[in-house]
């Protein structure tokens, strides 16, 4: 019989026993980015940290049903489009795409639905009627508001009392509304703005009632799992809540999980600072398997902080790790090795994937010190099995150190890089004057000193070798 998944439920502020409405069957929804320009590495967090949740539930449940959504209309959206004079499908086509690429290359897989909302647009104006037909939500100025007096129990997820964030509102409240915390469902659109027909005349959804039509949609009325980030507890989860309990009289979701916040260098992330720091500018620096390691390097509930050094001692766990499997490249792997059960238990105890890339470790020792074949092949299966949890060390050993080499490299003594380079040029001299026999010469003597050498239209480059792994 299969242990329980525990994660710890931002509404009860405790670690609990994953609940789901079947036996076999969990649903989960994460919020998904804004797509107005690239991702950086707050929105990569919460991408890895369901991507890893993702991969558990599908080990554990014969059936998961996993959405992830993209807001495709939104306020910068619009300005993004009007100042470029183009559609708005234009701005964030182009933006989903390179999202994509950027996940991708992070190892992240595909959710199994990735709703837009610009495609549930009846399904948003059906929530708001209902809504507006069970008196929790009115329409006022072209506005369609909820009415956040109608449900007493607003504020559990955050912990926040409406009278309290009553007593402390300092902004002026909009003449349309009835309440100062009640918020928008649907607002009205001038004419350069997009627009859709609904009862209350031509407008858009509010940023809120988007996710519960799209939960509803795809998902039913009550889901098991609930992701984002923290920054999304209040007001979007607090909000989603309200409308979703409100126009079904279900309960919303079971359980809710929240990753922390990520500075950079000790710093909020902020354009002001300039130090957002973008996906696709990381990936110029080190291969997507060390970013999404150095993400998981700290629990998914505790703030982290992106630094280079954090980086680099990714880039080095790998390597090492790496260099273990190249060591066994030609070992067979065991079909159908099921993940070690330490590194499944820690997954299981709230995603502690500190824990479980510490027992891979342990596994990767094993493996070092096994001596028969059959021994190597056993460890080399269990070691990528258990890995492949993590959504790490799924690449041939030899074409991974060759990406990282170039950052591993920066560990090596200068003076033995400087030598390898000079190898490296004048063995491309020789090869230039024909000079073959010198050219072969200081290719066997880059061989000896563990490098072989890829010839590629832009030069040649040094990659560690099969035989320096020993």
């Amino acid at each position: 019989m299969r242990s329980t998944i525990h994660l710890h439920n931002t509404l009860t502020r405790q670690k609990e026993a994953l609940r789901t409405e079947t036996a076999d069957r969990v649903t989960l929804y994460v919020c998904g980015p804004t797509v107005y320009n690239y991702a950086h590495i707050g929105n990569a967090r919460p991408a890895v940290v369901f991507d890893i949740l993702a991969r558990l539930l599908r080990h554990e449940y014969r059936e998961v049903l996993y959405a992830r959504n993209f807001t495709d209309v939104d306020d910068k959206i619009n300005a993004a489009a009007l100042a470029a004079g183009a559609p708005i499908a234009n701005i964030t086509d182009r933006f989903i795409d390179a999202y994509h690429q950027d996940m991708t290359a992070l190892g992240v897989a595909s959710p199994d639905l990735e709703p837009r909302v610009t495609d549930h647009i009846p399904d948003i104006i059906a929530l708001i009627q209902k809504l507006v037909d069970r008196g929790h939500a009115y329409v006022e100025q072209g506005h369609v508001l909820f009415h956040v007096p109608s449900y007493p129990a607003y504020g559990q997820l955050s912990g926040r009392l409406p009278k309290d964030m009553l007593a402390g509102a300092r902004v002026e409240v909009a003449p349309y509304k009835h309440n100062a915390l009640d918020f928008v469902l649907w607002k009205p659109s001038t004419p350069e703005l997009p627009g859709w027909h609904s009862p209350w005349g031509r407008g858009r959804p509010g940023w809120h009632v988007e996710c519960s039509a799209m939960i509803g949609r795809h998902l039913g009325h009550t889901i098991d799992i609930h992701g984002g980030g923290q920054d999304l507890i209040f007001p979007h989860h607090e909000n989603e809540i309200a409308q979703g309990t409100c126009a079904h009289g279900t309960l919303y979701c079971r359980t809710w999980v929240h990753n922390s916040f990520i500075t950079v260098d000790g710093q909020k992330m902020s354009k002001s600072l300039g130090n957002v720091l973008l996906v696709r500018d990381l990936l110029a620096q080190a291969p997507g398997e060390a970013i999404r390691l150095a993400l998981l390097s700290t629990h998914y509930r505790r703030p982290m902080d992106w630094n280079i050094q954090r980086l680099q001692a990714a880039v080095q766990t790998l390597t090492r790790f790496y260099t273990s499997l190249a060591k066994v490249c030609l070992v067979p792997l065991v079909a159908d090795v099921a993940p070690d059960p330490q590194v499944l238990e820690a997954l299981k105890n709230d995603l502690g994937v500190t824990e479980a890339i510490a027992r891979l470790h342990v596994l990767r020792s094993q493996l070092d010190s096994a001596r028969s074949d059959e021994m190597q092949a056993l460890g080399k299966s269990v070691l990528i099995s258990s890995a492949r949890l993590l959504g790490l060390l799924q690449q041939e050993p030899l074409d991974a150190l060759a990406a990282l080499a170039p950052l591993d490299q920066a560990r090596q003594p200068s003076a033995r890089r400087e030598h390898l380079q000079a190898l490296l040029t004048a063995r491309d001299k020789a090869r230039a004057e024909r000079d073959f026999a010198s050219a072969d010469a200081l290719r066997d003597e880059l061989l000896a000193a563990g490098f072989s050498i890829e010839d590629t239209p832009h030069g040649s480059r040094l990659i560690p070798s099969a035989r320096s792994l020993t």
